[in-house]
């Protein structure tokens, strides 16, 4: 059993990945919200950790015309995500170098990356974001969620390789949120089993960026 960077056991289970989760309908309460939160219509969307373009997929099932730009570590999961949005646009970048990009956008998804970030690395994506989102931008956010971040744990992937998996909590989440200028609209929760039998809490906020106090009129 091989211990691989999250990059490369994507790479490697870049179609498995695609075959179990491209119906992300489960997640369409907090997905619509997001939608419904942006009000231009052609919107530009980041979409970080995009995989396989499932959450972009979704998105432009909502709204066809939306500008969205889809980045990803692995470049497997990138060439899957273009044939599955020919319309959309993706790059190989690491959510982490978000920063670097020279666009402001109105809504930003980021699902299911933070299990591959520590906490410090959560709450600088989240500063990063906020940096990135035009005034009253939405943000979709979705981690696995655990009690205690020590509950963080090598976890086997669908190829039988072994990845670091990091648990994330809501009350550390929305303490970032807040604290770089973001109020939320909706927290949602959907539990069930992984691969070991252990139950596992999906939790997905949505918030909008807001003005800091200090610059309102």
């Amino acid at each position: 059993m091989e211990i691989l960077k999250p990059a490369d056991a994507f790479d490697k289970s870049a179609k498995i990945y695609q075959d179990k989760f491209m119906d992300v309908s489960l997640y369409a309460e907090p997905l619509n919200l997001f939608c419904d939160s942006i009000t231009a219509d052609n919107a530009r969307i980041l979409d970080m950790a995009c995989g396989p373009g499932n959450l972009t997929r979704y998105l432009l099932t909502r709204n066809p015309n939306y500008d969205i730009l889809g980045i990803d570590l692995s470049p497997k999961m990138l060439e899957l995500a273009q044939t599955n949005n020919p319309t959309a646009k993706f790059q190989l970048m690491d959510c982490r170098e978000i920063s670097a990009l020279d666009q402001k956008f109105h809504g930003i998804t980021c699902g299911f990356c933070l299990p591959y970030l520590t906490r410090e690395e959560a709450v600088e994506l989240i500063a990063n974001v906020s940096g990135l989102l035009l005034p009253g931008g939405a943000f979709y956010l979705s981690t696995m969620e655990e009690n205690e971040e020590s509950k963080s744990r090598y976890q086997i992937s669908s190829t039988g390789d072994q990845v670091y998996v990091h648990y994330h909590q809501e009350d550390d989440l929305t303490k970032a949120l807040l604290e770089h200028n973001f109020k939320l609209s909706d927290r949602k929760r959907f539990s069930a089993p992984d691969r070991d039998g252990i139950l596992i809490t999906d939790l997905i906020l949505v918030s909008l960026s807001v003005a800091p106090a200090s610059s309102a009129t």
